[in-house]
């Protein structure tokens, strides 16, 4: 990180358990977005949340948006009888 952001704040009721909000300086300085995936970790001097190494996760809704059947296999959804079905 290459800017240092200290601001004070209150741990606050979330949902059954704690939460504190990140504020858009602190996210900013850190480096984190909507969506990131993190690591919270109990340490010696409290708590550290870092992002998780690697390609982050895509949700259901993302993978959706990048398929592209002509990329992707030519999968097509067949819409009538294509081989010996029996029925």
């Amino acid at each position: 990180m290459t800017t240092a952001v200290k601001v004070e704040q209150t741990v606050q009721e979330w949902g059954n358990g704690l939460g504190v909000r990140i504020t858009a300086p602190v996210a900013k300085a850190a480096r984190f977005a909507r969506g990131l995936p993190v690591t919270v970790e109990v340490v010696k001097e409290g708590i550290l949340v870092r992002p998780l190494a690697g390609k982050p996760r895509l949700t259901l809704a993302q993978k959706l948006r990048a398929f592209d059947p002509a990329v992707h296999g030519g999968e097509a959804l067949a819409d009538g009888r294509v081989g010996t079905e029996v029925f």
